[in-house]
């Protein structure tokens, strides 16, 4: 690498002051644990690279949750100030809850009543043989704070389907993909919903586009924001009554 400008010589070889080298330099720095700094550049090839991967083999989480980082640069922001301007999201961002096995009192949820959150969270992850540790962390988002919305949103992911009563195959996930895409506007989230339905057959599309898809994105519209829901602290509510206070329809 390059010696950086001492105290002695306040201006670079071509006139900048050492601070401007240091702000054109910042996108270098590691800002939390697992980060991978990235240039502009980096971050078109890497949202390119994984957006075809994505697309060629929609369980390739790893690429999906590039695409994710590399492409939310708008909607990260937008969903930040949503949490920040709502009691129980500003108070998700203070604590960082975190949702994964070790966080979590299985026994617990799972001596819940049926039709609880917590049960029914459970009973999705049993039936569908998931575990919410397979979350990938945040790597190329350059936001500390941007990088924990992400991250959030990946772990209540499979409480949207818990929520929205979608296994995940591809058509449930499909269907799920609209309602985050509304919800969200996050650009990996809209492309999934685009051309997650390509591989599906004639009859699941037909059941698609005549009621799952109408319903998912007037849930999406009508609902609040899913990231404002401190879940941790809701187990308990029957997941009907967490979908009205959300505004989300009932599954057809």
């Amino acid at each position: 690498g390059r010696a950086r400008p001492s105290h002695s010589e306040p201006r670079g070889r071509d006139g900048r002051g050492g601070e401007e080298e240091e702000e054109m330099e910042g996108w270098q720095q590691q800002l939390y644990p697992g980060h991978i700094p990235t240039s502009p550049l980096q971050k078109a090839l890497l949202a390119a690279g994984s957006a075809v991967m994505a697309l060629y083999d929609p369980y390739r989480h790893d690429m999906v949750a590039v695409l994710g980082e590399t492409t939310g640069c708008l909607a990260l922001p937008n969903l930040r100030d949503k949490m920040k301007n709502h009691p129980e999201g500003y108070r998700i961002l203070q604590e960082r809850p975190q949702i994964r096995l070790s966080t979590l009192d299985m026994a617990r949820l799972q001596g819940l009543p049926d039709g609880s959150l917590g049960r029914e969270y459970v009973r999705f992850l049993e039936d569908n043989k998931v575990s919410p540790d397979t979350r990938m962390p945040p790597k190329f988002v350059d936001d500390e704070e941007l990088a924990y919305v992400i991250q959030r949103y990946r772990e209540v992911h499979d409480l949207m389907h818990t929520l929205l009563g979608m296994p995940t195959n591809m058509l449930g996930e499909v269907v799920v993909k609209w309602f985050e895409a509304i919800q969200t506007g996050l650009p990996m989230c809209v492309l999934g919903a685009a051309f997650g339905p390509v591989r599906l057959s004639t009859r699941k599309l037909q059941v698609l586009a005549t009621e799952l898809v109408p319903w998912a994105v007037r849930s999406g519209l009508n609902a609040s924001c899913v990231l404002n829901v401190y879940y941790e602290q809701r187990w308990e509510q029957p997941v009907e009554s967490l979908r009205e206070e959300l505004g989300i329809f009932p599954p057809p």
